[in-house]
């Protein structure tokens, strides 16, 4: 198995992503082992020398000014890991708590912590064992770092919480008995170290990387079909008219839809139409996919800078030289989180758009996509959940960033509350998917009505992967059982692989940018 160095690595999202899914294993190297080990020994210096540093030796918070006695410093930070537990909710997906798990990994062992090789070989041993600490959802501002989730998930170095263990949930004291382990007595600071981070946040910030990457990639696939089926114009996907207004975004999708759409014998058939115009939500397909590609590639960045970041405090230089700062303020990526919220819906709001346009009965469209419409209601109904969902998605996109709830008795006197920002965003992300299922359901229809013509070899492809699941609508039927099969399509990424696969065969170029990636 390949490895990646914790701490002396730069990590990506994809790589993050693999260490979780175990295709890479994630160690401690030599040098990252050296720096972890003089960053520990320098906190040991700072308590026998009784300097008053945040953290180590005084209270939390507001009690910062609270000495501590050298004795008691270690009782100081498991009593942090009980007393900030105090998370609410349902439990996180045991595929994010892993990932917090491992980009606490990544920041502590960059050796500013003071943490020791004992406890993070502990937490590494609960990524490579998929022990999973149980991490309530709720209960974080995201400043002082995640504090309650964080507290949550490093329970049970001491023997307290709760696990997942086997997919089931038991206690971690019984858990690590079973592994012949011991429950950790934390030296100072290393407390303070586990649940100062933005871990929480950057976590679903990973997630929703990777989950609106194939939502986009998606969208441009879903959008191609629609505009087939619609019988839409191609030319405005020609690279001259981006050039002169050359966003990123833009002309990344622009290429991928001329590609997508060169040589359809569908698109041939009417290119002497008297049609002047089409649609917007057709039309403008790069210019609405793009900008949420540009969200996508803003979040992304700064994604990957918290990946490979310290966001400790204090930060520990040498026992002469400790900064307590503010590097575990949720503020970087609260607002690109919040920014992605509504890049993601907008992607959404399109989708409806073409799934009206589809069941208007315009363009040679029967209307409803159905020869029966009357006695059967044909694709009338499928229309109304996506406009529902569009306007839930509306109701999450006020961002949570933009609100601050002063705690710690004022000393924590702004916060971030970007967890709240990325769990909104899987919230949307979960409905879009749904909206994109919907939207390949009447594009899929909306083809078969334009037969015996075909499309390119990637578009045809894609229907006929839909048309193994899900078959051509004649007449009425429970659609919702579509719609899940469809969804179940997407988000599995079996739909877009057949997409890139096709594109291989036929030397089609989507435009697999490296800056459009994960890796």
């Amino acid at each position: 198995m390949n490895s990646f160095n914790y701490g002396v690595e730069h990590l990506s999202i994809g790589k993050v992503i693999d260490i979780a899914s175990g295709k890479l294993k994630g160690t401690i190297n030599k040098e990252a082992a050296e720096g972890i080990h003089r960053s520990w020994r320098e906190v040991e210096k700072i308590v026998h020398a009784q300097k008053p540093v945040y953290g180590i030796n005084t209270g939390f918070g507001p009690l910062c000014d609270t000495s501590i006695s050298e004795k008691d410093t270690s009782l100081l930070q498991s009593n942090i890991l009980k007393s900030h537990s105090v998370g609410v909710g349902k439990p996180i997906p045991q595929e994010t708590a892993k990932l917090m798990l491992i980009t606490k990994v990544q920041a502590l062992a960059q050796g500013y912590s003071g943490i020791s090789p004992k406890t993070l070989e502990r937490v590494i041993w609960h990524i490579d064992n998929d022990v999973i600490p149980v991490v309530p959802e709720k209960g974080s501002v995201g400043a002082s770092g995640d504090l309650a989730p964080l507290a949550h998930l490093f329970l049970p170095l001491i023997g307290l919480g709760e696990v997942f263990a086997g997919n089931e949930k038991q206690p971690a004291g019984q858990v690590l008995k079973e592994h012949n382990l011991q429950a950790l007595i934390l030296g100072p600071k290393e407390g303070l170290a586990l649940i100062n981070g933005t871990q929480f946040i950057l976590a679903f910030a990973i997630k929703a990387v990777e989950r609106l990457n194939n939502a986009l990639n998606v969208a441009d696939l879903i959008g191609a079909m629609s505009l087939e089926g619609l019988m839409g114009s191609s030319r405005p996907f020609d690279a001259r008219l981006h050039a002169i207004r050359p966003y990123k975004g833009t002309k990344y999708v622009a290429q991928r839809l001329a590609s997508l759409l060169n040589g359809s014998a569908i698109n041939g058939a009417h290119i002497n139409c008297n049609r002047v115009q089409d649609p917007y939500s057709i039309r403008c397909m790069p210019q609405v996919h793009g900008a949420s590609r540009n969200a996508w590639l803003h979040l992304k960045e700064l994604t990957e800078i918290e990946l490979n970041s310290v966001t400790d405090n204090p930060v520990v230089f040498s026992a002469e030289n400790t900064i307590s700062g503010g590097n575990f303020h949720g503020q970087p990526l609260a607002l690109p989180l919040d920014y992605a919220t509504v890049a993601a819906a907008e992607l959404g709001n399109i989708a409806d758009r073409r799934c009206y346009l589809m069941s208007e009965g315009r363009y040679g469209l029967p209307k409803l996509l159905t020869n029966g419409a009357g006695l059967n209601s044909g694709l009338m109904i499928p229309q109304y959940t996506t406009a529902a969902l569009v306007t839930e998605n509306k109701t999450f996109c006020f961002p949570a960033s933009a609100d601050s709830v002063p705690t710690s008795l004022g000393q924590e006197d702004h916060v971030s509350m970007g967890s709240i920002s990325g769990r909104k965003l899987h919230m949307v992300l979960d409905n879009l998917e749904y909206i994109q299922a919907i939207e390949l359901l009447y594009a899929s229809q909306a083809l078969d009505f334009r037969r015996p013509l075909l499309s390119t070899p990637v578009i045809e492809a894609c229907h006929q992967l839909v048309r193994k699941q899900v078959p051509f609508i004649d007449e009425d039927r429970i659609f919702s059982e579509d719609i899940n099969q469809l969804h179940q399509l997407i988000t599995s990424g079996e739909f877009e692989a057949i997409a890139k696969e096709a594109a291989k065969q036929h030397h089609i170029n989507l435009n697999n940018d490296d800056e459009f990636g994960i890796y």
